[in-house]
């Protein structure tokens, strides 16, 4: 019996176990490696996803419990075979540094943009906490997500 995903759009059955983390059959079967298991715990953010539209570290969701949803990657958030506008706010001011954490910022940080146009430094602050970067000091990661605010 096989794991039925609408995955960036594209419905694909897994047929791994049904325990194994969402992360892995993105990584493994369906080779997406946008998403990172880096902690494997939750709370690092590197491997965040959309499911159903709400940021998901997909470390920490069985691939059975996923049966059904729409998950998003972020090889799927392109906009048109472009950027989106938290990627290339991003590029423009010159925030990405190692890359590792950097998927699961674009993630949470196009679904804060999506759903929150109004946001706040603050809000941006909040939206990412569940994102580790050990990188910078996240100051030119909120100013990269106020330039796709003022600019979407």
């Amino acid at each position: 019996m096989g794991i039925d995903l609408t995955v960036n759009g594209d419905h694909l059955t897994s047929t791994s176990d049904p325990v194994t983390p969402l992360v892995d059959v993105l990584r493994e079967e369906f080779h997406l490696t946008g998403a990172k298991p880096v902690c494997r715990e939750g709370f690092c953010g590197a491997c965040m996803v959309l499911i159903d539209g709400d940021p998901t570290p997909s470390c920490l969701v069985p691939a059975a419990l996923a049966n059904g949803c729409d998950i998003r990657t972020v090889e799927g958030l392109a906009a048109n075979g472009g950027l989106n506008p938290i990627q290339a706010a991003l590029e423009a001011c010159d925030a990405v540094q190692c890359g590792m954490c950097f998927p699961g910022m674009v993630v949470s940080l196009t679904h804060l943009v999506s759903t929150r146009p109004d946001a706040t430094r603050e809000d941006i602050r909040a939206a990412l906490t569940g994102n580790i970067c050990r990188c910078t000091g996240y100051e030119r990661i909120i100013e990269a997500a106020l330039l796709a605010l003022a600019t979407a």
